[in-house]
């Protein structure tokens, strides 16, 4: 299936010259919002994960689908001041300015496989600080998945240090 046919494209939001890719058109059809999570399964099962991280937010409408059909945990990354227990941060450089990613501190054993699913591949700023941030509380990510990338954008080229795929390209 080429998810492209079910995501809408709003040009010129959320400002000028940007071209927005709206997943919500793909996620209010049952059917294909499951063709999408099942072909994100049967990418991700060959790595054997232990868990799924998703960051906000996302990351939580495609991650935890995903963990419930592979039969294993799911692991919120959030904002500041998001979670209850005792986190670990990463801050890292936006193009203007910087932001900074949350995970609980016992949210991942040392040495677990983790899957990072998303949405979007952009410039893969967010997603290599969330790989930064689980590899501190000792994560072994073996792989990152997306719905959609901006190729243009050239995000794989931060994230060379992992097995990347998506399933629809623009």
């Amino acid at each position: 299936m080429d998810f492209r046919d079910h995501i809408r494209v709003i040009s010129d939001f959320p400002k000028e010259g940007i071209s927005y890719k709206d997943i919500t058109t793909l996620m209010k059809n049952g059917e294909v919002y499951h063709a999408a999570i099942n072909a994100l399964v049967e990418k991700i099962k060959p790595w054997q994960p232990d868990v799924i991280v998703g960051p906000e937010a996302r990351g939580f409408l495609f991650g935890a689908p995903v963990a419930y059909a592979l039969g294993i945990g799911f692991v919120p990354v959030r904002k500041p001041g998001k979670l209850p227990a005792q986190t670990i941060g990463e801050t890292y450089a936006l193009e203007y300015g910087f932001d900074t990613l949350e995970v609980h501190a016992d949210a991942i054993k040392p040495g677990q496989r983790v899957v990072v699913v998303d949405d979007l591949l952009a410039t893969g700023g967010t997603m290599l600080a969330t790989a930064n941030l689980l590899k501190k509380i000792g994560a072994d990510v073996v792989g990152l998945g997306f719905l959609i990338e901006l190729t243009f954008l050239n995000g794989r080229e931060k994230l060379e240090d992992y097995p990347v795929f998506s399933l629809a390209e623009y």
